[in-house]
């Protein structure tokens, strides 16, 4: 089975649970919570390291979906889940002025799209390395770039479904993802290896 398969089937399995929580099953709902709390805080800590915060934001985000759930149509639950919690973010962000906490919104440049990122990519040689190290040099990225790497690499998004998820352009992914890479491979080169990896094994 390959990847997209996976994710496919793991879908039809959110979705199923999704639907037992809009008929009110609230065992369903704490499965369904259960199985997106992980992925939602690796992607709360691409816009803030404040655990505390991340952590209650996405309790305020699952009682409003639960408290919502009856007029909420969801076809790939966890870009929905994603969705939500980055749009909560950000308002909460504007809210307290954090305007440090905010991504650069016109970080994205235009690249052309001479080389494919994919295939960018691939032709590097894969190899098991410490992902904890990795995580550690994706940190160093720009925000943009580590949550386009954090969807791409870690969540097995398309470069369809990133641009939907982050308001931009597919272009503007593309190019995301292409500065991301060639950072990561002009400090380490064992760093952009280790996304393959982590991208092949999932």
């Amino acid at each position: 089975m390959n990847k997209r398969q996976r994710i496919a089937e793991e879908n039809v399995f959110l979705l199923n649970l999704w639907h037992q929580s809009q008929a009110g099953d609230s065992l369903a709902f704490c499965q369904l919570a259960d199985k997106q709390y992980r992925t939602l805080f690796g992607y709360a800590t691409q816009f803030t390291s404040d655990r505390e915060f991340i952590k209650d934001s996405i309790q305020e985000l699952m009682i409003h979906i639960w408290e919502k759930r009856e007029g909420i149509n969801i076809q790939f639950v966890t870009i929905y889940f994603l969705r939500a919690l980055r749009n909560q973010l950000m308002q909460e962000f504007r809210r307290n002025n954090a305007a440090h906490s905010l991504l650069d919104l016109n970080e994205a440049g235009q690249i052309s799209d001479y080389q494919n990122i994919e295939t960018e990519i691939e032709h590097s040689e894969a190899f098991a390395e410490n992902q904890v190290k990795v995580r550690s040099a994706l940190n160093e990225l720009p925000r943009r770039q580590k949550e386009a790497i954090f969807l791409k690499y870690f969540e097995g998004m398309d470069n369809e479904q990133i641009a939907d998820l982050m308001q931009v352009n597919r272009q503007s992914v593309a190019n995301l993802l292409f500065k991301a890479i060639n950072s990561l491979k002009s400090q380490m080169l064992w760093a952009a290896h280790m996304l393959i990896f982590i991208y092949i094994s999932f």
